[in-house]
């Protein structure tokens, strides 16, 4: 893939996990930054959109309207009308960029670990081969955004990056476990309770830290606790 077609796929849908699409963005670290960009960038966007009406704005403006001459109320009826339009336009250019949606409970434990299960399977085919011998530096930088820092790695750490959780922003990193790789995930979203889950070729756990979640995932029958608990320990929300 060139790097015109990757932008062009790129700014189409910054959420794109195909196989193709993942490794073009980890041709380069240009390519990684722009994919980091525009990830945060429809975070923002789907932020500021997000505004509450309010429950009685139907009634003052029909109250209003009714006070009005017919020429008046003709104009605001086509006002109305453009707006709505312009909305729902609006809304599925945007729907293009967030085709993976976050669960529509955020604090529902089992919602986000199975979120997190597709991410492992949907990255897989390009994480397995990868080592990037990351260093602790790293890691922390990319932990910058969440508001916390490692004090030690605690391990061979492979591979480490932001991707797209949702309509969140995730880290996503791949170490070495007791018995495997692990992939860890430091998701912006406080889980209620510590929990564990399982499929059939997965198990992980999910701890909520002081604003965020860790997620540890390993292969089925791998101990992810110990080292779940030790990152735990080891991340430190910054002052």
């Amino acid at each position: 893939m060139d790097d015109l077609e990757f932008r062009r796929r790129l700014l189409a849908d910054p959420n794109d996990n195909s196989q193709e699409m993942l490794a073009a963005k980890n041709a380069s670290s240009a390519n990684r930054q722009l994919a980091d960009e525009l990830l945060q960038l429809d975070a923002k966007l789907d932020s500021i959109l997000k505004v509450d009406v309010p429950d009685d704005l139907a009634d003052r403006i029909l109250f209003h309207q009714s006070g009005q001459p017919e020429n008046n109320r003709s104009k605001i009826r086509f006002h109305l009308a453009i707006a709505a339009s312009i909305a729902f336009v609006f809304g599925l250019f945007l729907g293009q960029f967030n085709t993976q949606l976050f669960p529509a409970n955020a604090h529902d434990t089992s919602a986000i670990a199975q979120v997190a299960l597709k991410h492992v399977y949907d990255e897989a085919p390009f994480v397995e081969h990868v080592d990037e011998s990351v260093s602790l530096q790293q890691v922390n930088a990319k932990l910058t955004p969440f508001g916390s820092k490692l004090n030690a790695l605690g391990g061979h750490v492979y591979y480490v990056n932001h991707c797209a959780f949702g309509e969140k922003n995730a880290l996503h990193m791949v170490m070495a476990g007791q018995g495997g790789k692990v992939t860890v995930f430091v998701v912006p979203e406080k889980t209620p309770a510590m929990s564990s889950f399982t499929d059939q070729q997965l198990q992980g756990v999910v701890m909520p830290l002081q604003e965020t979640s860790l997620i540890v995932i390993g292969d089925k029958g791998q101990d992810v606790m110990p080292i779940a608990e030790r990152l735990k320990s080891d991340l430190q929300q910054k002052i």
